[in-house]
């Protein structure tokens, strides 16, 4: 071989290994630029990891942080897992990707999941664990608007989309708090639009997730001071918030995955209940877009705290279980505000053969649980 032809053999060689340290190692790879890049857990090997993939309910928000502490922390490889996520595009979108298969496990909520159960039969879900105990199902209003109470409310006008579950379920909030539902008139907007529909004035009150629209509305300008926020879980509709869910036929077939997926999930949440800044900084880190507002996610994950993860009822029973009355109760109610036409009980919708044993998911002790700043 000649010295012409060499030189250009060593340039090609060197190109090649160049190109070759630039690309990321697929088992690392977020999935559509949502999950944080983390390592495997320290001695795993991340070619023997199983990929699982997740969608969220929604945008990835600080309510997220025990998802990504557990992926940043390698709680997950040292499962066996490989875990990346996909944003949400709402509860019932996140529900029917799930049947359909194209995620394996996601966060959304029981009530959902009923209906599309009774209308999808063949591709049911169950509930593998609860990571809200408390739903942040709300109905907000601004003080201007003179509704000092769920009374007040008659003669309004109400918004929120046309599947918004609290929606579904305000004929039923509205006899407990002693109002006829049909005083009320809706208008329908697209989720992105509710807080701005409400703040321009064109309807008096929402229908949503407080967790969603108490941090959209002081990110438009209002302060907590400005609003009032009728709860649903105080005024006789105590329903379950999130869970993780899973495609029945996908937890037979991988009983060990559901296991180990809902195993780490549940100490990244206890992390975040010990340290919760530092679960919200761990969030606005993974965020690619750089577009999330740190005081708005700041009052999500206080409501989070203070209404969804603890409560005296978690306390009792331990992270992601349930109170199979209360929970009764929320289906009964269920089947009434979403007409479905069957009677699904608790054992239709949830399972506790998934979660860890019960001293592995309790609560931080109040003193080992640093305050959010």
């Amino acid at each position: 071989m000649n010295s012409k032809h060499f030189s250009k053999l060593l340039l090609i060689m060197a190109s090649v290994a160049l190109f070759s340290g630039c690309a990321s190692p697929s088992a690392t790879t977020p999935s559509s630029g949502t999950s944080p890049t983390a390592s495997p857990a320290m001695g795993t090997d991340a070619k023997k990891l199983k990929d699982v993939r997740v969608q969220l309910a929604f945008l990835m928000q600080s309510i997220d942080a025990p998802l990504v502490v557990a992926i940043n922390k390698g709680y997950f490889a040292e499962q066996g897992l490989n875990v990346t996520f996909e944003r949400g595009f709402g509860n019932s979108d996140t529900i029917s990707k799930l049947g359909t298969g194209k995620f394996d496990l996601a966060f959304s909520d029981m009530y959902n999941a009923l209906d599309f159960n009774e209308k999808n039969p063949g591709d049911k879900i169950i509930a593998v664990a609860i990571t809200q105990n408390g739903a942040p199902f709300s109905i907000i209003s601004l003080k201007e608007k003179g509704i000092n109470s769920p009374k007040d409310l008659t003669g309004k006008k109400l918004g929120a989309p046309a599947g918004d579950g609290p929606r579904k379920l305000f004929p039923l909030f509205a006899k407990e708090v002693g109002i006829d539902p049909a005083s009320v008139e809706w208008t329908t907007m697209e989720p992105k639009l509710r807080e701005t529909f409400l703040m321009q004035g064109q309807v008096d009150a929402i229908s949503g997730f407080s967790t969603s629209a108490l941090p959209a509305l002081l990110k438009g300008g209002k302060k907590m001071e400005d609003i009032n926020i009728f709860y649903y879980n105080e005024n006789g509709l105590d329903f379950y918030g999130n869970a993780i869910l899973v495609k029945e036929a996908f937890a037979k077939q991988n009983p060990d995955v559901v296991k180990a997926f809902t195993a780490a999930y549940i100490k990244g949440l206890q992390d975040v209940l010990k340290d919760p800044t530092a679960g919200l900084d761990a969030v606005l880190a993974a965020d690619q877009s750089k577009l999330m507002n740190r005081e708005a996610e700041k009052v999500r994950m206080q409501i989070a705290l203070e209404r969804l993860f603890i409560t005296p009822e978690a306390e009792k029973l331990g992270l992601g279980s349930v109170d199979p009355k209360r929970l009764e109760k929320s289906i009964e109610q269920t089947v009434v505000g979403f007409k479905l036409k069957g009677k699904p009980t608790a054992a239709d919708i949830y399972t506790d053969e998934f979660l860890p044993v019960k001293d592995q998911r309790t609560i931080p002790a109040k003193s080992d649980r640093k305050p959010l700043t």
